[in-house]
């Protein structure tokens, strides 16, 4: 079995909240990652990260500890680095053996292929976010800003970060049709080079199963509304929501 979950956004709206997310998840990688082969976190597990060359955001002990755990164990457990915590430099694949991908994948299980991303920048449109990624992304802007005091460098990011988040939170909502969805767009332009059974995405906050052409594309939706996750059996591949045990 292959677990795939996106977007927990750690970090928002406050700590309360989020640490209330963060133990959720907490027990969904308790109760999966005892039974799956593979583990997929595909983007946006933090609100913000950022690493130092000696200092990390501080918080998200019991997350962090359990995939520590999970990877002691020899079990597989790839990041996908976000729009959110695309600055990822090493820490976590040293620390906790995860492996961090920063680029769409693509995996074959059980005679099927399956296309892996989070989503972010893809597909037509959307100039003003590909342009803030290519700055983000510049080892030259990476270095400016760790000059910053950790204190007000994260305290500033941390501010941009909700406000993109929350000027979208309203929109992420809504379907916006084949036509809109950017997602949709580039799975099309992916499928007129090669063919892959399933396309695995993050980024949209929105859950989503579809048929686009021959394939079927899987929106892993978020943590923050609607805590839902994709499986892979070995047969089917389902979108489903979990629901934390009672204590």
């Amino acid at each position: 079995m292959i677990v795939f979950a996106s977007d927990l956004h750690l970090g928002v709206p406050n700590h309360e909240e989020s640490l209330k997310r963060e133990k959720r998840f907490v027990q969904w990688l308790h109760e999966y990652g005892s039974r799956a082969d593979e583990i997929f976190l595909v983007g946006d597990v933090f609100d913000f990260w950022f690493e130092y060359k000696q200092v990390v955001p501080k918080g998200y002990t019991r997350l962090l500890g359990t995939l520590a755990d999970i990877c002691d164990s020899g079990k597989p457990v790839h990041m996908f680095t976000g729009n959110h915590d695309m600055w990822m430099f090493g820490y976590l694949e040293q620390e906790l053996g995860v492996q961090v991908h920063r680029q769409p994948i693509v995996r074959q299980w059980d005679g099927r292929s399956f296309y892996i991303g989070h989503g972010d920048g893809l597909g037509p449109g959307d100039h003003g976010y590909k342009f803030i990624k290519r700055v983000f992304t510049n080892r030259f802007f990476q270095f400016c800003f760790r000059q910053f005091h950790p204190d007000y460098g994260v305290r500033l990011a941390q501010f941009f970060s909700h406000s993109s988040r929350n000027a979208n939170y309203e929109a992420d909502k809504k379907f916006l049709g084949e036509d809109q969805e950017w997602l949709i767009q580039y799975i099309k332009e992916v499928l007129q080079k090669e063919y892959y059974d399933y396309f695995i995405f993050g980024h949209r906050h929105l859950p989503l199963d579809l048929a686009v052409e021959n394939s079927r594309y899987l929106n892993l939706g978020d943590w923050i509304t609607y805590n839902t996750y994709g499986v892979w059996d070995g047969r089917e591949l389902s979108l489903e929501v979990y629901k934390a045990p009672q204590k």
